[in-house]
């Protein structure tokens, strides 16, 4: 009867050291998952705040590139109108050239002039469609920048 109380307190004893051991293992385990929680949702207020600033610089960008299509159509105009300008002061250049010689070094000087308002016109339309071209490519490369974050996203959920 010693000797089978003897094991069993043998046995007792390893099940003891079994089970604080294991419930060591347990602790760490419990440790190592709220660790990883917190690094979880660390990165996810990351990843959010990324979010927040990639969508304030499309609405920013999106703000530019709608005041250059603005900029660009009153530049049109302004070209319209310098246009029709010029063919009217060709057309006084040519009635002066045959009846009213006088006057033709004022009508060329003002031909001149309005020339060069519309080459003026001309080159800063270039300059506001280029700015709206390099802002509709800005805009492309936050869409895409936004797909691969959804991307990212997609991958962070499969593999929990």
């Amino acid at each position: 009867l010693k000797e089978e109380n003897a094991s069993l307190r043998s046995k007792i004893n390893k099940l003891q050291i079994f089970s604080e051991t294991q419930a060591d293992k347990m602790r760490k385990l419990e440790k190592k998952l709220e660790e990883n929680k917190i690094k979880e949702e660390k990165e996810a207020q990351d990843l959010e705040a990324m979010v927040q600033h990639v969508e304030q610089n499309l609405q920013l960008m999106t703000k530019r590139a709608v005041k250059a299509e603005n900029s660009a159509a009153k530049l049109k105009q302004e070209n319209a109108f310098l246009q029709v300008q010029l063919k009217n002061y060709k057309t006084e250049n040519e009635a002066l050239r045959s009846g009213q010689a006088a006057n033709l070094a004022v009508v060329k000087q003002n031909a001149d002039l309005a020339l060069q308002n519309l080459l003026g016109v001309i080159t800063t339309s270039r300059s506001s469609i280029r700015q709206l071209v390099s802002g509709a490519e800005s805009l492309q490369l936050v869409a895409d920048l936004l797909k691969s974050i959804d991307r990212i996203s997609e991958i962070s959920e499969d593999g929990q």
